[in-house]
């Protein structure tokens, strides 16, 4: 199954599901709605499908009427994950860590398909980041990374864009991976049993104004999904609606000779098998150029 969330012309915001027939859902506040899709995660594939139903059953949504917005709009924690490609790892100069590197985004950044990536007034290193991000399910704490993927419900993609004249001003990157609007996640939430395990065996790409800037095979992770899983699990609570963020292979802005910086009206997609795409435009903050 397949979830779309998204906003009407007048910013009231639905949950609906891609069928054959094409999208059909409710407005959250219809009263013969299902509800919010982020209360029936903890319920595993049975409640998640027992919701697809749900929202079948409700009237056709217009896709040309609607703005597209992340598929959870609040995930209580997403944890990136940086250096997972070793050919990334590589193109960066740094050394290849044998522990995860893993660092906070919060869900103030989030922006949908289809909507504007912000470069920031006073920057000009926008750098475009693909990567999958994996929605965790079945909570836990200390999970054992044979069971992981039974916690995983759900997949999507992510742009992790980046503003790297603030992410290196200091050794801990979190300033520079969160500013407003910089953070593409959707088009969709595909439930986890359309993908193979672990979301291995998938080509992972990013285009830049219709050039392939990023492509490889997510066997190329260093640290799988489970193991990455129960890693992050040693320290915290996974919980329903948490994103895994799972890190983006070489080919950055950054690496390159010269740098490939993003630009007011580059288009930018991140494409992965049986996840679809996610498209953004980059627009200039205050009406500066980048």
């Amino acid at each position: 199954m397949r979830f779309v969330r998204f906003a009407d012309a007048g910013g009231r915001q639905g949950l609906a599901l891609r069928t054959e027939q094409g999208l059909r859902g409710f407005l959250e506040d219809d009263p013969g709605g299902p509800g919010r899709l982020e209360d029936r995660l903890g319920g595993g594939e049975a409640a998640l499908e027992a919701y697809g139903r749900a929202l079948a059953a409700g009237p056709a949504i217009d896709t040309d009427a609607i703005a597209w917005l992340p598929p959870l709009m609040r995930p209580g924690k997403i944890l990136c994950v940086g250096l997972n490609y070793r050919d990334h790892t590589a193109e960066v100069a740094f050394e290849q860590p044998d522990y995860p590197t893993f660092f906070a985004r919060f869900a103030s950044t989030l922006v949908g398909h289809g909507a504007d990536l912000v470069c920031p007034v006073d920057s000009d290193q926008f750098d475009f980041e693909g990567e999958i991000a994996a929605i965790i399910g079945k909570g836990g704490r200390h999970i054992r990374e044979q069971d992981a993927l039974d916690h995983v419900i759900g997949w999507s993609l992510f742009n992790d864009a980046s503003v790297r004249d603030y992410q290196f001003r200091t050794p801990q990157w979190t300033v520079g991976k969160n500013f407003d609007a910089t953070g593409a996640f959707g088009p969709e939430l595909v439930t986890a049993r359309e993908l193979p395990p672990g979301a291995r065996g998938m080509t992972l790409q990013t285009v830049l104004n219709g050039e392939t800037v990023q492509s490889a095979s997510t066997d190329d992770m260093v640290f799988g999904v489970a193991e990455l899983i129960a890693i992050a699990s040693r320290a915290m609570t996974l919980e329903p609606g948490d994103v895994l963020v799972t890190g983006t292979p070489s080919g950055v802005g950054m690496a390159r000779k010269p740098p490939l910086w993003m630009r007011p009206g580059d288009v930018v997609e991140v494409r992965a098998t049986g996840l679809g795409e996610l498209v953004n435009t980059v627009m200039k903050e205050n009406a500066r150029e980048c």
